[in-house]
Formats: structure tokens, sequence, C-alpha cells
């Protein structure tokens, strides 16, 4: 019996960790929505390559704006063109994908003039996208899984942004992800992130020349990793393009190199959270997830 008992004490720890590994198993996360041609949502899921789907843009909200999507050819908002992704969502939901709606990119009309200003955002995703209720919900009655900040403009008040979505939690979790740029602290949404309170940080390591993967050189990338997994990021992803199309400024880092160099550098990190890929249509074009999907 005793020998038994100092069994059961050994396995314990072995079994803690599988629980905790399987609990925060990594993924890839992927951009929909900024090319017609990339295909339908149900597509994307149906790859069974990504555990996160991020819906891009809503490019126009905040100071008085009339918040607005902009899904490029795949419908149009003003004549509730896009509530038809709703059964789409819902699906990709059914096989335990997380969909977010991406706030910003890198061409939108968007900021926040004040607290009251971040608040009234707030309410409107919640009533709009998430849990709430709004007659003119543009995605239709799927409730998302979350909200995407893609910042690359403005930057106050977006901490009180992802506090007030916060508020909301005690009614249906609210999951927060960030894109940042890997220069850190990233000049639009440092503040946001140091809230502590995104549950995914997929950094942009790509078009940024001082952060990003060149010519067999991983070093500079490494050492903004080890930046932003010591931030307050619960998650930290590696966000790669997924051809040399999709970052003008480089960054593409060939699958092969990736597996081989550039996870094995990182993938030891507690914060590890897996892989974002910009985009979809791009990764359609170049098969990039079906290459690393068994490796990160």
């Amino acid at each position: 019996m005793a020998s038994f008992k100092q069994l059961s004490i050994l396995l314990l720890p072995l079994f803690l960790i599988s629980l905790f590994k399987s609990s925060s198993a990594a993924g890839i996360a992927v951009y929909w929505g900024q090319n017609g041609g990339e295909g339908s949502l149900a597509d994307a899921c149906n790859t069974n390559n990504y555990q996160f789907v991020n819906i891009a843009f809503l490019s126009t909200f905040g100071n008085g704006q009339t918040p607005t999507l902009n899904l490029a050819g795949h419908c149009d908002p003003a004549s509730n063109g896009c509530t038809k992704f709703s059964s789409e969502i819902q699906a990709c939901q059914a096989k335990g994908i997380k969909v977010l709606l991406s706030l910003g990119g890198g061409a939108g009309s968007y900021s926040l003039s004040s607290s009251d200003d971040a608040t009234q955002v707030a309410n409107y995703l919640w009533n709009n996208f998430l849990g709430g209720t709004s007659s003119s919900r543009p995605l239709g009655d799927a409730v998302l899984d979350g909200i995407d900040f893609d910042i690359e403009a403005g930057g106050e008040h977006f901490d009180e942004l992802a506090k007030a979505l916060t508020g909301f939690n005690s009614q249906k979790k609210v999951y927060l992800s960030a894109a940042p740029q890997c220069p850190y602290p990233d000049a639009h949404l440092d503040t946001a992130i140091q809230t502590g309170l995104f549950d995914f940080v997929w950094v942009q390591f790509y078009n940024n020349p001082q952060c990003q993967y060149s010519s067999g050189n991983t070093a500079n990338l490494v050492n903004a990793w080890n930046q932003w997994t010591s931030s307050a990021a619960k998650q930290v992803f590696l966000g790669v393009p997924a051809n040399d199309a999709a970052a003008p400024s480089g960054g593409f880092i060939p699958s092969d190199v990736l597996i081989s160099q550039v996870l094995p550098a990182i993938k030891g990190s507690a914060k590890y959270g897996g892989v974002m890929i910009w985009d979809r249509f791009n990764d359609g074009q170049s098969g990039y997830s079906n290459a690393i999907k068994g490796s990160v």
C-alpha cells in the first residue's frame, strides 16, 4: 500500500501537467474579411486549420462616428448584407473555433475621444456583436466570442475600452485579443495591453524590419519575442505573413524555417500561444497553415 501511495504522489504532478497542457493548447489564428476572393467564413473554418478567426474590420467607430463594418467584397453592410454570415459564424463556433470582431486596421477611421466614448463603443459592441440585443446587428444574431484590437492609429482610451468590455464578463465571457506591431512597447496599444486583460496578443512580426525575420536571421525576432512574453499579455502568438505578398515590408518566414528554427526558439515560453497568420486570402494561396499546423 505504501508503494501505491508513493506512486500516486509521483503521478499527480504528471496528471496536473497534462491537464495544464491540454487546457492551454497552442493554436493558429487567422484574419478573414479583407479580400472577397478568399472564400466564405465557412470555407475558412472548414479547413480545420484555425482555432481563432478574426473578422476584419470594424474600420469606423468612436468620436461620434457611425460604426461601420468593412468586409471588402464579401458583403454590403449598408444593406444588411453581412447578416448572411450569422449561420457561418455559428457553424465555426460549433467546431470549437473562437470568432472575434477585429477593430481598426491600417486604413480605418477610428479614435476614442474620452472615457465616456470608450464606454459608449463598448456598449455598442456588446449589443450589436456580443451577448446584448439590438435591432441592427450587422452580422445577424450570431454571438461573437470577443473583440480584437488591431489599432494602428491613435491609442488613447483603448485601455478603458478593454476594461468596459471586460465588465460584461459577468453576463458572458468576452475574449480580448490585440495585434500590436513587434517593436516593444507598441505605440498604440501599450496602455491597453498593460491592463493585463488581453487573453491573446498576436504580435505582428512583419512590416517591421527591426524585429522581424530576415535572410536567415532570427535574432531580432527572438529578442522582441522575449520582450513581449515579459509583458502583461496572458498568451503571446507569433504573427506571420502567409507569403511575401502579405507583407510588402518583409518578415515572411518560409514554413520550413518557421518549423526548424523559429518555433523551437520561442515555444519554451510559458506564454506561447501559437501562430497568427495574415491573412486568410494569402494563406489560401500559399498553403502556409497546412504546412505548419502539425508543428504549432
